[in-house]
């Protein structure tokens, strides 16, 4: 493949920190936070310096310059994370020093301009933001399509920072709509597909925050497979309207409405002013962009919507059991049909949709199973555990019956073994077995090289433990540099 720079780059200064040439196309971008207001030319001194032991392919300093220090052929020292590396240009951008590590607004406009450059040179025409780890990480992007991912998912990190991480779909829509291309997911590729196949989909649509809600990946999952047809109506197909929601609240009735063309769906309904009169209006129904933007509405409605001056479903925000959400939300005026809630029950319980209902199973983050104080989180997604043990180096996730379900893996930017390392002038401790779980050997190793035979992974350091040559014990691969 024949990789270009970005012709926004206004200074160059190439870091000798990479690893030359990918072995991977590119086909994410991973943005950074600098943590500093930084300009161009001192982001570059910094990677230049060999003991810095990193670099990015851009930089965007404080005034909204791109800098480059790795060209886009090599692969840049930035994610913690050799795979991701390989696949993505990874970008720095100036920011402030505390949380949330907030850009200035021209860095992230040049942040936006600069992936969409990246994305036409690399031929592609939609910028993704799958918001969750192992769905990105897992997903095979199609050859029109860049990925967004992020340091902290490799690294016990805060990078990009709060403020970044709340805009990530902002940026992955602004990028895509200048490149033309159509973010999200659409309905009309739910279209001949299987019921098993549509639920795994669109389950895997909601974000982390929806499904902690405890009710919207039952209830809503379920409203969208008895309300859409799975996806099969015209209605749903057009209007990547998977829940019947509307711009007003009103009933949720489709027959007999109308389409504008474009955008909207207007039926005239009957809707309760909030004193228990019933006046007739026009509802318009919105063409949402993707189905993801039907879910977040469908979630403001759920959580948020209010019925004259009280909330339309109160109690349901925190609810975790289905069947007393399913109730609120009919007693809340959604539904007059009297087998509303026996058939949103079966789809649930026929499709395993509770399995986000709090009441089902925890997946609790410790050291061990055992040391029940080192827990640090319980979850009911998995997903949501292995970020919490991934961003807290000696963690695993374990099930409701004590059985470890993950462990962080090893980087892979640690070479194969055997290989040296240096120790510095304080050694580091020597433990009987990999892990904090055995027992201290009672020796430093001192400070100098030593030789790893194997790595493995276990409590205690991210990097893992390495067994000493002589004999003598592991060491924590955190507190040793590999030669």
């Amino acid at each position: 493949m024949t990789y270009t720079n970005s012709k926004l780059v206004t200074y160059t200064r190439l870091s000798p920190n990479h690893s030359g040439q990918r072995t991977h196309s590119i086909d994410r971008i991973t943005p950074h936070c600098v943590v500093g207001q930084c300009s161009a030319q001192g982001l570059g001194e910094w990677m230049a310096m060999r003991s810095t032991q990193a670099s990015c392919n851009y930089g965007i300093d404080k005034d909204g310059r791109v800098g480059m220090y790795v060209e886009e052929k090599n692969r840049s020292w930035c994610s913690s994370s050799s795979a991701n590396d390989h696949r993505a240009v990874t970008i720095e951008c100036a920011s402030d020093t505390k949380e949330p590590y907030a850009f200035r607004d021209n860095v992230y406009q040049k942040l936006i301009t600069l992936c969409v450059d990246i994305c036409k040179r690399n031929g592609k025409k939609k910028l993704l933001w799958l918001g969750d780890k192992e769905r990105t990480l897992s997903y095979n992007p199609k050859s029109d399509e860049m990925v967004l991912t992020v340091h902290r998912w490799f690294a016990n990190k805060a990078c990009p920072g709060e403020w970044l991480m709340a805009r990530m779909g902002d940026l992955a829509s602004k990028v895509t709509a200048q490149l033309g291309g159509r973010g999200g997911m659409q309905a009309l590729e739910l279209k001949g597909l299987s019921e098993a196949e549509v639920v795994r989909r669109v389950g895997g649509l909601f974000t982390a925050d929806q499904k902690r809600s405890g009710i919207l990946a039952s209830v809503s999952m379920a409203q969208f497979i008895l309300e859409s047809g799975y996806g099969s109506t015209d209605l749903a197909r057009e209007a990547n309207n998977c829940f019947g929601m509307k711009k007003v609240l009103s009933s949720n009735t489709w027959p007999g409405s109308t389409w504008d063309g474009k955008s909207i769906y207007t039926k005239k309904t009957k809707e309760d002013d909030g004193t228990g009169k019933l006046y007739t209006e026009k509802a318009d129904f919105r063409k949402y962009p993707c189905i993801e933007d039907s879910i977040a509405d469908h979630s403001a409605y759920l959580l948020g919507a209010k019925n004259g001056t009280r909330m339309r479903y109160e109690g349901l925000k925190g609810c975790t059991d289905y069947r007393k959400a399913i109730h609120i939300i009919k007693d809340g005026g959604y539904a007059t049909d009297t087998k509303y809630v026996s058939k949103l029950c079966s789809i649930i319980e026929r499709w395993n949709l509770s399995q986000y209902d709090l009441a089902e199973n925890w997946y609790r983050v410790r050291k061990s199973w055992e040391d029940k104080d080192s827990q640090i989180g319980a979850f009911t997604i998995l997903a949501n555990a292995k970020d919490a043990a991934d961003a807290n180096p000696g963690y695993s996730v374990f099930d409701h019956s004590g059985k470890k379900v993950y462990t962080p893996p090893v980087d892979d930017d640690l070479p194969d073994p055997p290989f040296m390392v240096k120790v510095g002038t304080d050694g580091t401790e020597i433990y009987t077995g990999p892990g904090t779980n055995f027992p201290k050997t009672g020796l430093t190793t001192g400070a100098g090289i030593f030789t790893i035979m194997e790595i493995r992974s276990g409590p205690g350091p991210f990097l893992g433990w390495g067994r000493l040559k002589s004999g003598a014990g592991w060491i924590a691969l955190d507190d040793v540099k590999p030669i």
